[in-house]
């Protein structure tokens, strides 16, 4: 059988990253420099590198994040409190896997969205499955879902995913409607999916903002109890990248 036979036969079978690197190693005579079972191993590896990088590629477009940020691009150098231990047990997605959540708060321009972008996109390269959405827009987007009878189709797309990021959380009044939306949303998802909330009110003041005492309840029940809090400090880190650069 020809090179080019096998080519063709790979292709066909969407083997695209073992046919790339069987024509790279015949076309450059790399052959002999490979036992027969490292070639196979390097073909193999080949092939699984080529579908890591197209699903997350996959990933990362249906995520749709506010920020391209990954772990290797988190600031630890000026004061945000932002501890590198909780960090380092996030980076390993184990929290994913037990449904925990991540409430991440502080003033405007910390990097609360940053790093809720950099968790997302971790767990992206982890093979998980992420949506990220700002809170008024998902609240907004589910309500006229209600209204044109789209909504369960809606809802059973964000339960489908293993992280959901809700951003600006509490930035804009919650009505009566939204408050019973996110409590459907949060009631789906406890205990089997996660979720991550970033927010410029500290997470003691979620129960005032949302007012009706016993859909709070429930509500901060589901989401604070089995979560990690990052409550971030420090001046704007707009401020302080422009302050740097100048």
């Amino acid at each position: 059988m020809t090179h080019e036979a096998t080519l063709e036969k790979m292709r066909e079978m969407k083997l695209y990253g073992m046919a790339n690197a069987f024509r790279v190693t015949m076309e450059k005579d790399f052959a002999h420099n490979f036992t027969t079972d490292e070639l196979i191993a390097h073909l193999v590896d080949s092939e699984w590198d080529e579908r890591y990088n197209r699903r997350l590629a996959r990933l990362l477009k249906i995520a749709n994040f506010r920020y391209p940020s990954s772990f290797e691009q988190i600031n630890f150098e000026h004061k945000r409190n932002l501890d590198k231990n909780i960090l380092l047990r996030l980076s390993n997605c184990d929290w994913i896997k037990k449904g925990e959540n991540v409430l991440i708060t502080g003033p405007t321009g910390v990097g609360k969205s940053f790093l809720a972008c950099a968790l997302g996109h971790q767990a992206c390269m982890n093979g998980f499955k992420v949506l990220y959405s700002n809170a008024m827009k998902l609240f907004s987007k589910l309500k006229y879902a209600k209204a044109d009878g789209t909504y369960a189709k809606e809802l059973k797309k964000i339960q489908k995913q293993n992280i959901i990021i809700i951003d600006d959380f509490g930035l804009h009044p919650i009505d009566e409607q939204c408050k019973l939306i996110l409590l459907e949303l949060l009631e789906d998802r406890y205990g089997a999916q996660s979720t991550v909330i970033t927010s410029q009110l500290p997470v003691n003041r979620w129960h005032d903002l949302i007012a009706s005492s016993t859909i709070a309840d429930a509500i901060c029940d589901r989401l604070v109890h089995n979560s990690y809090k990052i409550d971030l400090k420090g001046d704007s880190m707009r401020k302080i990248l422009k302050n740097d650069s100048g």
